[in-house]
């Protein structure tokens, strides 16, 4: 192993939240060393819970975060917090907000926290959210809490990375049967009405649980509860808790959890090996001055893609 990676791994386990973050940046900027570092922390990872925070912007979840946060480490959990925040289209650009939204936790050596930008990928994380996921887990956090940037109806990437998804909603959002859309409200395991002391927070509520009794088999699965919170003011955040034990609780029998990593494990080790033969398709040279050339041939017509795609494949048999 790389001297660098064995003194980094050293003082990640001893708690050096400097060595965390800088563990941390080396994968999500794609470092050389990141396959050894991610591969350094693998045997570490596996016992926290990781809990998504997902949903439309402007429902609050940032504050449902860092009440949740709180809590956890009120009763003697460390925290890790991994919040993805939208990229600029232009600049590629990204207001990162963990030195604003975590000032209170400036000197807890048990809480950490990164923001990310999306640099333009789709489904509400970032393209190494998961990897810097398992390094923060590494250092032995308890909990891990992954927020989602801002997501539309079909942007569910969450769920494949999860152990929970918590799907915060707000009164006054869509159209009278938002609720009964498919999409991200398909995979909520605990459905939260953020900002419920505005009016139509009942009403949502009732979609929401009308859309649950109109599916089969209800006794054969978990019934997601629908959990009334107001962020700015910290109420409801009791019953979140409550709602997040009973969720792990039933977890953890019947290997439920160990079913639904191993149904995240066979999408991320399918995403692994895309990765690896786009990189080995980048050695034999498709770089990006090829890539720009190619695309011009394509464009004018001069080279058919159907033919010249399965030809840069097969110089990976070769």
């Amino acid at each position: 192993m790389n001297d660098l990676v064995l003194g980094l791994m050293d003082r990640l386990r001893a708690g050096d939240v400097r060595a965390l973050g800088r563990a941390v940046s080396l994968v999500e900027g794609g470092s050389d060393l990141t396959p050894e570092l991610l591969a350094a922390c693998f045997p570490l990872t596996g016992r926290a819970l990781r809990i998504g925070i997902t949903g439309p912007p402007g429902a609050g979840k940032s504050t449902l975060v860092d009440r949740l946060a709180r809590h956890f480490r009120d009763v003697g959990k460390t925290v890790g917090v991994v919040a993805v925040d939208p990229s600029s289209p232009f600049t590629g650009g990204a207001i990162l907000g963990d030195r604003i939204r975590f000032q209170g936790f400036a000197d807890d050596s048990c809480f950490y926290a990164r923001s990310m930008a999306t640099r333009g990928a789709l489904g509400g994380l970032a393209r190494a959210t998961a990897d810097v996921a398992s390094v923060v887990e590494a250092s032995g956090k308890d909990l891990i809490l992954i927020e989602t940037v801002g997501v539309g109806q079909d942007e569910v990437d969450i769920v494949r990375l999860a152990d929970m998804s918590l799907v915060v909603l707000v009164p006054g959002m869509g159209d009278d049967v938002q609720s009964l859309k498919a999409g991200v409200l398909e995979i909520a395991d605990v459905f939260v009405i953020n900002k419920s002391d505005r009016d139509g927070a009942e009403r949502l509520e009732s979609e929401l649980i009308t859309m649950q009794s109109l599916g089969h088999g209800l006794a054969l699965r978990w019934v997601s509860p629908v959990v009334r919170t107001v962020g700015s003011t910290g109420m409801g955040t009791a019953e979140l808790v409550l709602a997040i034990t009973d969720f792990e609780n039933w977890l953890g029998v019947e290997g439920r959890l160990e079913s639904r990593r191993v149904t995240q494990w066979r999408e991320r080790i399918l995403d692994m090996v895309q990765g690896e033969l786009l990189r080995e398709i980048r050695r034999v040279g498709l770089g990006d001055v090829e890539l720009g050339e190619l695309a011009l041939q394509v464009a004018g017509g001069l080279v058919n893609p159907y033919v010249a795609v399965p030809g840069l494949v097969s110089k990976l048999r070769g």
